[in-house]
C-alpha cells in the first residue's frame, strides 16, 4: 500500500492534470496549453478526485513523526476543500481579488515566454480563454439557481475588471499587450487569440450585468453559516468570531496608542492623518514614476535578502532570486506575491497593483510591504516550504492557509523592527499603520458579515450594526490608507469572507507560539532555530500549525 507521503505526491500530480491554471501557478509543466474546466461538471470531477485522496490518506496508518503531520495537513486542508464543494461555494465564486476570472488573467502573468515553443503555449491557451469562461458562466448560473448567488456588489465590480482585460475602459487591452512583444513568425496566431480572449471577456461582462446580476443577491453580508465555513477554510482553526472581534477591538486600540507615540515624534501635536501628510510631503519618501517605484522595491528587497541571510535566516541559493514587478492594470490595488516554480525556474515574484494613474508613490508607508511579501515574509515562508524536500509536494506547493501565511507575513513585518530594520520613524509609522488597518479588518470583516453591533467606547456609531456603508467609513477615517486602496479593500472583504481577518489572527498565534518555546527552552532558545524549524514545516491551518510548533524542540 502507498504511504501517506506517496498518496499525497500523486494527488499533486493528478490536481494539476485536473486544474491547469492552478499547474501553472505552481510551476508544474505539462499543461500551460490548457486552461481549468470551471462548469459544474469541472468542479465536480476536481471534487471526486479530492474525495478518494482523501478517502485513502484516512485509511493509511502514518509511520512517523513526519507522516503524522503529513497526514493531518491533507485531512484538514482537502476535508475544507471538499465542506467548501458540498456547499455549493466554489460554483458560486466570483468575486474581485481571487476567482476563476481573475485565476484565468493572471495566469498568463506566470507563463514565460523565452522560446516559441512557450509562445505557441500562450497561443493555445488564448485560444481556449472563451471555453474557461462558459464554464464559469455555466456554474455561477447553476449556484444562482441553488440559492448561491454572488452579491451583486461583487457581480457589477468584476464586470468592471472583465471590460478593463477587455480593452472596453480605453487603452489596449491586457491581451492585446501580452502578445505585442511575440515574435513575429508568431503574430498572427497570437493576435488572433488575443482578439478571441478579450472577446470572450467583453462578453463575460455583459453576461454578468444582463444576466447574473438580476440573480444576485443585494446583501453583502456572508451570514452566520457561510462565514463560519469560509473563516474555517482560510484560517484553519474553528474560532469563535465574537472572541476575535472583542479581541480585535482591543488590539486596534494598542495600535493607536503606539502610533501616537511615533507620531509625536514626527510632527508633534498632529493627528495620526496630519503625521501622514506631513511625511507625504517629505521629499525623503517620494519617488516619482512606475518605473522608479519598480527599482526602489527591487533594491529594498535585494538589500533585505542580503542583510538577512546568515544572520537571521537560512536563505538557500534559489531563494536569493525574488523579482519586484508592477501587475498589469485591471485588479484591485494593493501587493501580492506568487511563488516560485517547483524547480524554481520561475523565481518568486512580488507583484504590485497600482491604481490607475497614479504616478507618484510615498515610499514610508511601502517599506514593511515590501518586507511582508518578500523577506522574511512570503518569500521566505512559500518558498523555503518549495525548497524543503522533507515534506512531500502537497505540503509544499498545495497547503498555503491564509492564516499560516499571512498570519507570518504580518509577523515578518514586526519583526524587522525588532532586528533594527525600521529604525527611521516615518518607516516605523508605515509599519504601524499596516498593522492598524490589518486590526481594522477583524472589526470590520466580522462586523459586516455578522451584523455585529459597534461597543461602547469605541467612539465610532456606538451601538449601531456594522454595514458596508459603516467599513468604509472606519477604515477611511479611523486608518490612515490611501482612500482608493480603502474602496478596493471593502469590495474585497465582503467577497472574500472570513480572509481578512486571517492576518492579525495568524500573527497572534505566530507570537504565542514563539513565546511558548521561548518558555520551554529558556536560556537554550534561538529564535533563528525556531524560524527554520517553523518555516521548514510548510503550511497548514493554524489549529495544525498549533500543535506542531508546540512539537519543535
Amino acid at each position: 500500500m502507498a504511504s501517506v507521503h506517496e498518496i499525497c505526491d500523486r494527488f499533486v500530480d493528478d490536481f494539476a492534470a485536473a486544474h491547469p491554471l492552478a499547474a501553472t501557478e505552481l510551476g508544474i509543466p505539462g499543461y500551460d496549453d490548457q486552461v481549468t474546466d470551471y462548469s459544474p461538471e469541472g468542479h465536480a470531477a476536481r471534487a471526486a478526485l479530492a474525495k478518494r485522496a482523501l478517502e485513502a490518506v484516512r485509511a493509511t496508518e502514518a509511520t512517523d513523526a513526519s507522516e503524522r503531520a503529513a497526514k493531518a495537513v491533507f485531512t484538514e486542508r482537502v476535508g475544507l476543500d471538499l465542506e467548501i464543494h458540498d456547499a455549493g461555494l466554489d460554483q458560486a465564486a466570483l468575486n474581485v481579488i481571487a476567482s476563476p476570472v481573475q485565476d484565468l488573467r493572471m495566469a498568463f502573468d506566470l507563463m514565460p515566454t523565452d522560446t516559441p515553443e512557450q509562445w505557441a503555449d500562450i497561443s493555445a491557451r488564448l485560444g481556449k480563454v472563451a471555453e474557461a469562461l462558459d464554464g464559469v458562466r455555466a456554474s455561477l448560473l447553476a449556484a444562482a439557481d441553488a440559492g448561491n448567488a454572488p452579491a451583486l456588489r461583487q457581480v457589477t465590480k468584476v464586470a468592471e475588471q472583465a471590460e478593463t482585460w477587455a480593452g472596453l475602459s480605453g487603452g489596449e487591452g491586457f491581451f492585446q499587450n501580452l502578445v505585442a512583444g511575440a515574435p513575429e513568425a508568431l503574430r498572427g496566431d497570437l493576435e488572433r487569440g488575443a482578439r478571441s480572449a478579450s472577446e470572450a471577456y467583453a462578453e463575460l461582462a455583459g453576461f454578468l450585468r444582463a444576466e447574473l446580476a438580476p440573480k444576485a443577491r443585494v446583501k453583502d453580508a456572508a451570514g452566520e453559516d457561510a462565514y463560519r465555513l469560509w473563516s474555517r477554510y482560510f484560517i484553519g482553526a474553528a474560532l469563535d468570531p465574537r472572541e476575535a472581534y472583542e479581541w480585535g477591538w482591543g488590539e486596534f486600540s494598542r495600535l493607536e496608542a503606539e502610533m501616537r507615540e511615533v507620531a509625536a515624534r514626527i510632527k508633534p501635536g498632529a493627528t495620526l492623518a496630519e503625521t501622514a501628510d506631513a511625511l507625504d510631503a517629505d521629499p525623503r519618501y517620494r519617488v516619482q514614476g512606475r518605473k522608479q517605484f519598480e527599482q526602489w522595491m527591487q533594491q529594498l528587497s535585494d538589500n533585505a535578502l542580503s542583510a538577512l541571510r546568515g544572520r537571521h535566516f537560512e536563505i538557500p541559493d534559489e531563494l536569493m532570486a525574488l523579482e519586484c514587478k508592477i501587475a498589469p492594470p485591471g485588479g484591485g490595488a494593493g501587493a501580492y506575491y506568487t511563488g516560485p516554480s517547483e524547480d524554481f525556474s520561475r523565481p518568486g515574484r512580488m507583484w504590485w497593483s497600482l491604481p490607475p494613474g497614479r504616478d507618484e508613490f510615498s515610499t514610508w508607508r511601502e517599506v514593511s510591504t515590501v518586507y511582508h511579501e518578500g523577506v522574511p515574509g512570503h518569500h521566505l515562508q512559500i518558498a523555503t516550504a518549495v525548497y524543503e524536500r522533507s515534506l512531500n509536494r502537497f505540503q509544499r506547493m498545495l497547503a498555503f492557509t491564509s492564516g499560516h501565511g499571512e498570519g507570518w507575513a504580518l509577523y515578518a513585518e514586526r519583526l524587522m523592527q525588532d532586528l533594527g530594520y525600521l529604525s527611521d520613524d516615518g518607516e516605523l509609522f508605515g509599519m504601524l499603520s499596516e498593522q492598524l488597518f490589518r486590526a481594522g479588518r477583524v472589526l470590520v470583516d466580522f462586523g459586516m458579515h455578522l451584523e455585529l453591533e459597534i461597543p461602547k467606547g469605541t467612539g465610532f456609531h456606538e451601538g449601531e450594526r456594522w454595514t458596508p456603508e459603516l467599513g468604509l467609513e472606519f477604515m477611511l477615517t479611523r486608518t490612515i490608507t490611501d482612500p482608493p486602496l480603502v474602496h478596493d479593500e471593502i469590495d474585497r472583504y465582503l467577497g472574500w469572507p472570513g480572509q481578512a481577518p486571517a492576518y492579525k489572527l495568524g500573527e497572534r498565534l505566530w507570537l504565542e507560539a514563539r513565546e511558548d518555546a521561548r518558555r520551554r527552552q529558556g536560556s537554550s532558545f534561538d529564535i533563528k532555530d525556531f524560524h527554520t524549524k517553523a518555516l521548514r514545516l510548510g503550511g497548514m491551518g493554524l489549529d495544525t500549525l498549533s500543535e506542531q510548533l508546540a512539537e519543535l524542540d
